[in-house]
């Protein structure tokens, strides 16, 4: 699973601007995601920017005050720099090239995708850096198909933490449940929302939920009697990757990055830091492990997966049992 974020994004396009051909007199970015990378290159080469539709239609581009000085707005391009974040199949390329093929075609174009599922495609001039599938970008997390077998934390991700006069484990706390401004919000369904919100504010919190459109299948909830139990048994982490061992989903979002750690070390799989912008893996992931983590298992896999299971008393009888019987043959 790779992922790349902002800041990964403008780090990729600083370092790689130099390839960009030297007549190129107008850059343009192809909505949505396109226009990040474009706005990056535009400033930093002090190019002119437009986004596509813009284009098609024979828009001049406008910039600031102060960038008149080096820019001429009125500049009829020698050639144009179509901008798109990423490339896989090159179905949406080829679309673009088409469209604007057909309503410049006297003007040469350039088409950068910034990442591609390979060094090199035949429907794009330039790839700034290869990015192998499963891929997440920090730009299409809220509507990746992944969220659909994905465990996601709620606080700091979907809502903002609670503040420290709110978090009294009673009537502050449920204000907050009920009145949490959102942060993040999903397209798609989420698989599993996983939190370590004590089960006696499952009422608050499905009411947020459902008043703010969040879609999901399953919640799961830490059942400790208070919040002192559940600080007193450390219980957030172990909760978290105890979950995320048992559904056998294939992600888990964690908001906190010390948590995230915790979670990929005990649940040997890895997590989405939202507040590291970093995939976490456990400390003896190999590459191919990183590449693909394989939902099945060897018979050691298991047996640490059995280990895990009973410590966490997250399996049934049956099911321990049934892996037992596995590790025999």
């Amino acid at each position: 699973m790779e992922y790349r974020s902002f800041a990964d994004l403008a780090e990729t396009v600083f370092f790689n601007a130099h390839a960009i051909p030297e007549d190129v007199d107008l850059i343009v970015g192809v909505p949505r995601s396109g226009l990040l990378p474009a706005n990056l290159l535009a400033v930093q080469l002090h190019k002119p920017l437009l986004d596509l539709e813009s284009y098609l239609e024979g828009r001049t581009p406008t910039v600031g005050r102060t960038a008149r000085e080096t820019i001429d707005e009125n500049v009829r391009p020698r050639r144009v720099l179509i901008v798109d974040d990423s490339i896989a199949s090159g179905e949406s390329m080829r679309a673009v090239r088409e469209r604007v093929q057909a309503a410049a075609p006297q003007v040469p174009a350039t088409y950068l995708a910034v990442y591609g599922t390979r060094a090199a495609h035949e429907d794009a001039d330039l790839i700034f850096e290869a990015v192998p599938s499963p891929r997440i970008f920090e730009w299409n997390l809220m509507r990746h198909k992944r969220l659909a077998d994905a465990c996601f934390d709620i606080d700091g991700i979907l809502c903002h933490d609670p503040h420290s006069s709110q978090n009294d484990d009673g009537e502050k706390y449920r204000d907050f449940l009920l009145t949490a401004k959102p942060l993040l919000r999903a397209n798609v369904p989420i698989k599993h929302l996983v939190t370590s919100r004590l089960e006696k504010y499952r009422p608050e919190t499905e009411q947020w939920l459902a008043a703010n459109g969040v879609k999901y299948e399953n919640l799961w909830m830490l059942d400790l009697p208070s919040a002192e139990e559940r600080r007193r048994q450390r219980a957030h982490a172990s909760f978290k990757a105890s979950v995320y061992i048992k559904t056998g989903a294939g992600l888990f979002v964690e908001s906190e990055d010390k948590q995230a750690q915790e979670i990929a070390q005990l649940s040997e799989r890895p997590v989405l830091s939202i507040e590291g912008q970093r995939m976490v893996w456990p400390g003896n992931a190999t590459a191919a492990r990183r590449s693909y983590v394989r939902r099945g298992e060897s018979s050691g896999g298991a047996a640490k997966r059995l280990v895990r299971a009973v410590a966490f008393g997250i399996l049934g009888d049956r099911t321990i049992a049934k892996i037992k019987r596995s590790l025999r043959r």
